[in-house]
């Protein structure tokens, strides 16, 4: 089987402390459109992943908030949602996940949570680009992968 070999390609490559992410796509003349937009979201899903922790944001916190605060709730709820981002808990949870200066950062991480648990996307991402475009699925993780030492 003769595979043809990429004419062009989109690479990322990070390495800061204990982070280490690579994805690499070869693009050659099938490559559709879709399938470069699918391999940009997942960078941005993992540079966005490391963003807050790296800045020294607990974002468990802020998930714990967020689960509990959507739970129950579906995008037509979404009113309901936003009224849970400036409650007192909120605030709590914010201030519990980080520093004062870094707290608008811990909102930011925080709306995006509660929107995404309720069904709504706030960008592109797999997950709808799999649902629009079904012959689009994330890769397998390599064994090992995510597994903490």
């Amino acid at each position: 089987m003769n595979v043809e070999e990429p004419d062009e390609y989109i690479d990322f490559m990070a390495k800061y402390k204990e982070w280490i992410s690579i994805r690499r796509l070869g693009i050659r003349a099938n490559t559709t459109p879709q399938e470069v937009v699918y391999h940009l979201a997942g960078i941005r899903t993992t540079v966005e992943g490391k963003m807050y922790p790296l800045l020294g944001i607990k974002t468990d916190v802020l998930d714990s908030f967020a689960n509990s605060a959507t739970q129950g709730l579906k995008k037509k709820d979404l009113p309901q949602v936003m009224e849970k981002l400036d409650s007192p808990e909120a605030k709590q949870a914010i201030t519990a996940s980080s520093s004062e200066t870094l707290a608008p950062l811990a909102k930011i991480y925080l709306l995006n949570k509660l929107i995404t648990n309720v069904g709504l996307e706030t960008g592109i991402g797999q997950l709808g680009m799999s649902k629009i475009f079904p012959e689009l699925k994330p890769p397998k993780m390599p064994r090992g992968a995510g597994k903490k030492k």
